[in-house]
């Protein structure tokens, strides 16, 4: 089940946090793995991660918010089978403390990168008969979060894409999804924790863990687990929907 031989697969964002789980496993379950991201000793590690456990994969450095580059990248690919959108970037505000180069900043990778990147892969999947589209939106799409006002509404415009795409392309084949993950302990936590709670580290982490109704954060693997399915041929009857993969804080909190 869920055997992805044969296929490419896109994954921005693959030099780490969830964008390299997802790539780490889709090699492993078969696919030839191309890496798109700006972190290029990023990218280049994942890559080296997937050849030494006998997978295919390469990486371009690429920046999603430029779309000559996207545009640059995909043209060195002959075909994509898969998309998945995770290059993204956070933002820690409210609208008062939210500044316009703030705005422009998460706006320009998490918004037009999503648009920039599937803009140059929907064009290859039509001709080839279909494919699949896999964005990483946020709970912070729709639920409200403190602190995160520019942040939240690039995920909403990422969930607000994914169901036009879903609807237009439906008649050539192309599937198109998201999911929203709660808090996943991935390097940003990391680095945010050590800029913000110097010394306190540990505390803070035990706190934002228990803030999540399971008790716990997510892992890159387990957002990835759900990335393998619905990009697999078993999830060929889903389209159009967003999956909230995040220990209860949607619903139970």
């Amino acid at each position: 089940m869920f055997d992805l031989t044969g296929k490419t697969a896109v994954v921005t964002g693959g030099g780490s946090g969830i964008g390299q789980a997802i790539a780490l496993l889709f090699a492993r379950q078969g696919a030839e793995v191309v890496v798109l991201d700006f972190n290029e000793g990023g990218a280049a590690q994942t890559v080296q991660d997937i050849e030494s456990g006998g997978g295919k994969g390469r990486f371009y450095r690429c920046d999603v918010s430029s779309a000559e580059s996207v545009q640059g990248a995909f043209a060195e690919l002959p075909r994509v089978n898969i998309l998945v959108n995770s290059a993204g970037v956070s933002h820690i505000g409210k609208l008062e403390t939210t500044t316009e180069a703030d705005f422009d900043r998460v706006f320009r990778v998490n918004v037009k990168g999503v648009f920039n990147v599937m803009q140059a892969a929907v064009p290859k999947m039509k001709a080839q008969g279909g494919g699949v589209i896999l964005n990483l939106a946020s709970v912070a799409a729709t639920v409200g979060i403190a602190d995160r006002f520019a942040y939240s509404m690039t995920k909403g415009a990422v969930l607000s894409m994914t169901l036009s795409v879903a609807r237009d392309y439906l008649d050539q084949g192309i599937r198109c999804n998201c999911i929203s993950p709660g808090r996943v302990h991935t390097p940003f936590v990391d680095d945010f924790l050590r800029k913000n709670y110097p010394g306190q580290e540990r505390e803070m982490f035990e706190k934002l863990s228990k803030a999540q109704p399971i008790g716990r954060m997510g892992t890159p693997a387990e957002m990835a687990f759900l990335a393998l399915y619905l990009c697999a041929d078993e999830a060929g009857f889903i389209t159009g929907t967003d999956y909230a993969i995040d220990g209860g804080f949607t619903h139970l909190k």
